[in-house]
């Protein structure tokens, strides 16, 4: 390059998969630092980007697509790294104008993985497949893994938990996007139970319910439902304070991946081989492989589709936390 580039990223959903393309960003900008480097995204998710030190410029889609792209047609980007791959995007492409880079989404792979059960999904993490789309660019990844920052105002201080919970604790993200990503709540109890250890749960509001049920199965000593009471970013501060994390397939499982916590992934549904599990940190995965139903889908449902829901009633809850005082 001649001359400092301006870069647009695209990926406009959702928390998850903008914490995996923080490589992306960080790798573009550390290795062009004259460059501009903005990222557009929902609205609804501009605070995963606002205290970014890697991103220049925040852009965010809301109601109006038509003046958003005549502001950005104003700023007369040099490249496009097109990390969502849509008709959306599509159009932003077109618009725009500049030399665009896209994220291969491998839709056909998946396709066959979850109609027919044949797998030529390659053995890649998705971080390693958004990074190919800077390649022509030579950008490299620097193998430092995911970022999340957590600005000062939401850290939440341990003083601020229930005494039983400031020694140390496991935080449980109970939610998902999806009900074929989640737990049944009985059987949230159940692995809480298997924890024997102060837990809190974490999620939004319409987890609050699920959250009640295991705090009054297991009580107050074991149990903090945090559930709805933190916005994400203090929902983070408390997944950093963690011993150990245990998620489903969502988004606190990749924010737990960036703050290098120990992860016991859960899944359901899904499956790890979308390329979508924890990344650069240890985890492990909870999982039913004795299914030939599983994956059902790429993403999740409201319900199984079979009605039985094994990917979930029936996996197994074979782990031993070697992270917790007396079991090492």
């Amino acid at each position: 390059m001649n001359k400092p580039a301006k870069f647009l990223i695209l990926r406009f959903s959702s928390i998850g998969d903008i914490i995996l393309t923080t490589p992306v960003v960080r790798c573009l900008k550390n290795q062009y630092p004259e460059a501009e480097v903005h990222y557009c995204t929902k609205a609804k998710f501009g605070f995963l980007l606002a205290d970014n030190p890697y991103i220049d410029k925040a852009w965010l889609l809301e109601n109006n697509t038509t003046e958003l792209l005549k502001s950005l047609k104003a700023e007369k980007f040099d490249y496009i790294i097109d990390l969502h791959n849509n008709i959306r995007t599509l159009r932003f492409k077109l618009t725009l104008g500049a030399r665009a880079f896209s994220f291969d989404k491998l839709n056909v792979q998946k396709w066959l993985l979850t109609r027919l059960r044949i797998n030529y999904l390659p053995d890649v993490h998705i971080v390693h497949r958004y990074m190919d789309t800077l390649r022509t660019l030579k950008i490299t990844n620097d193998g430092q893994g995911l970022d999340y920052f957590i600005p000062y105002k939401d850290n939440v201080e341990p003083g601020w938990l229930p005494d039983t919970h400031r020694q140390g604790y496991v935080a449980y993200a109970i939610g998902g996007q999806h009900h074929t990503k989640k737990l049944p709540v009985e059987r949230m109890v159940e692995l809480c139970r298997k924890i024997n250890y102060p837990v809190v749960l974490l999620g939004g509001k319409e987890d609050f319910e699920n959250g009640e049920i295991v705090r009054h199965s297991l009580g107050d000593r074991m149990i903090y439902n945090g559930c709805g009471k933190y916005n994400f970013n203090q929902s983070a501060s408390l997944v950093e304070r963690a011993v150990v994390v245990f998620s489903h397939d969502t988004g606190l499982m990749h924010v737990a991946a960036a703050l290098k916590k120990k992860v016991y992934s859960i899944w359901g549904n899904t499956v790890p081989q979308f390329g979508m599990y924890p990344y650069k940190t240890p985890f492990e995965v909870l999982e039913n492989n004795n299914l030939s139903c599983r994956p059902c889908s790429k993403i999740g449902y409201d319900k199984c589709p079979l009605q039985h829901f094994k990917c979930m009633n029936e996996l197994p809850f074979n782990f031993t936390i070697k992270e917790l005082p007396g079991n090492n």
